[in-house]
């Protein structure tokens, strides 16, 4: 019996996006499902019980956010928002929501796909979610707050600790300012974006981040994401 593929529903209402999605997802080893509406969008989800949903926030019948919100009603299947680059508030919004990750238009398909498989890993490390996360050299204790590079124990404080804790948590998926300030310092902190670049800066300098291998990566105007 063959593996079953990922299906991913696209909710988008733009014909040459739609041909686009469908032919090079279906090379690349997805099934696909589309939806033109919100209205559609929101039966689809329940219906098909997708695996990653790809969403358009601009619909005919509404605003795209409307279907994020009724995905995250029912669950964590993953939403990948699909944004022109001029609404960078409009996707901080979404993110805030519950959505996963974005792909800027124009978008590559290997962009896109990448983005899919994180967005899989990262759903299918929540459901069997370890204590002890490792990428590269990296090892990360959580229930003994222990965090090694090989052999050498990486002092963090205990903010720094909560802040790479939050990341791997959330490996792969992009989390704006205000959800790392409101996870790790409480809602009274939620607009401290400066105070979040610092403890970000030390984390990184901890943790031995470089250009070549950035770890925890910025996304400009949004947030970070902890790179696997």
């Amino acid at each position: 019996m063959s593996e079953r593929k990922p299906l991913i529903l696209v909710v988008d209402d733009e014909a040459q996006i739609l041909r686009f999605l469908r032919t090079s997802l279906t090379a690349n080893g997805f099934d696909v499902v589309e939806a033109h509406t919100v209205a559609d969008g929101r039966r689809l989800a329940d219906s098909e019980k997708p695996d990653v949903i790809i969403l358009d926030l601009g619909l005919p019948d509404g605003d795209g956010k409307d279907v994020l919100r009724h995905v995250r009603a029912q669950g964590e299947t993953p939403v990948l928002i699909l944004s022109a680059r001029d609404r960078e508030a409009e996707k901080v919004e979404a993110l805030d929501l519950g959505a996963d990750d974005y792909v800027n238009k124009p978008f590559g398909i290997e962009e896109l796909t990448a983005r899919l498989r994180a967005a899989l890993r990262h759903r299918l490390r929540q459901q069997g979610e370890s204590p002890i996360f490792k990428i590269d050299n990296l090892t990360v204790d959580i229930p003994r707050r222990v965090v090694k590079r090989g052999e050498e124990t990486i002092h963090l404080t205990p903010k720094e600790f909560d802040l790479l804790r939050l990341f791997v948590k959330h490996a792969g998926k992009v989390l704006t300012q205000r959800q790392i300030l409101q996870e790790v310092w409480g809602p009274a902190h939620t607009s401290d974006a400066e105070y979040l670049r610092v403890y970000i800066g030390q984390l990184r300098r901890k943790l031995g981040v470089t250009r070549e291998n950035p770890l925890i990566e910025t996304e400009q105007g949004v947030g970070y994401r902890l790179k696997i």
